[in-house]
């Protein structure tokens, strides 16, 4: 892909603790914008299924049991950002976590004069967030969704959609485990929004609301960032 081409793409990055629906509103952008949505952990597996020098690295730090290194991540997302699906803009999850990694990322995108065009916190109310993720559980025969309050199958026990009848729960989905991984976003993400705050790229929308109502409000909020 030529520098030119490169240089045009927007780079938005969703910032929103789990459950905030991230990847839901992520694939709305990439259905409305053609964006791509890059993954950390999706960039870490295609990099070592495919073998590149950065993959083969953290394939080795993986194996041993240690944690990639924010130079390989940047590495794998360096390659990546070079393939032609990113020449209309990419929508970055799970990356940066922390202000050392933001800083890495401003480094790598002034390499081909990128920028962060929005970084987007889905905020959200940590209690009800609790109820939300706690309350989910699915089929275990077709994988279709229920949740304790929103969304109860029409006969208790049963899935409407296939009529298996074994249910699932994620394990980290009970609710202290859920108030805790909250906490752990919020102490990490805080400094994350001030560092974009500060530079004049960080926009905020309220996530509670309905899909539809989120999604075009991030609409406008693209829209206006890569005019």
């Amino acid at each position: 892909m030529d520098g030119q081409t490169i240089t045009t793409a927007p780079v938005l990055i969703l910032l929103g603790p789990p459950g905030a629906g991230k990847g839901t509103q992520a694939r709305m952008l990439e259905d409305r914008f053609g964006f791509v949505q890059l993954s950390t952990g999706e960039l870490l597996r295609a990099a070592v299924a495919n073998g590149t020098a950065a993959g083969r690295e953290a394939k080795a730090v993986m194996e041993a049991g240690g944690l990639v290194s924010d130079d390989i991540v940047i590495a794998i997302l360096r390659d990546r950002l070079a393939e032609p699906d990113t020449a209309r803009g990419v929508i970055l999850d799970g990356f940066p976590r922390t202000t050392v990694q933001a800083q890495a990322l401003d480094a790598l995108l002034a390499e081909t004069g990128q920028q962060i065009d929005a970084a987007i916190s889905l905020d959200v109310d940590d209690a009800a967030m609790v109820t939300r993720i706690s309350g989910r559980f699915t089929c275990g025969g077709c994988g279709e969704g229920y949740h304790d309050s929103f969304k109860q199958p029409a006969e208790a026990g049963v899935c409407d959609k296939c009529g298996g009848t074994e249910m699932k729960r994620r394990a980290d989905d009970t609710a202290e485990t859920v108030a805790s991984r909250l906490d752990a976003y919020h102490a990490q993400t805080a400094p994350l929004i001030d560092y974009y705050e500060e530079k004049g790229a960080l926009a905020r929308i309220d996530a509670m609301g309905a899909i539809d109502d989120i999604a075009a409000g991030l609409g406008a909020i693209v829209t206006k960032a890569t005019a």
